[in-house]
């Protein structure tokens, strides 16, 4: 199995969702809040698919 760097847009996504999930831990953040493990979630899952898929 060969990885690959993801993109930069990709990447980003990921660091926004991760950070959203978090502050939403720590402050109100309307969905976030509700879903701040879901959305951390998803930013990692985001993130491996980059690693795993080409051109993600």
């Amino acid at each position: 199995m060969k990885l690959s760097a993801p993109k930069t847009v990709t990447w980003w996504v990921a660091i926004v969702l991760g950070v959203l999930g978090i502050l939403g831990t720590f402050m109100t953040i309307p969905f976030f809040t509700d879903n701040a493990f879901w959305t951390v979630a998803a930013g990692f899952i985001v993130l491996a698919l980059a690693t795993f898929l080409k051109d993600l």
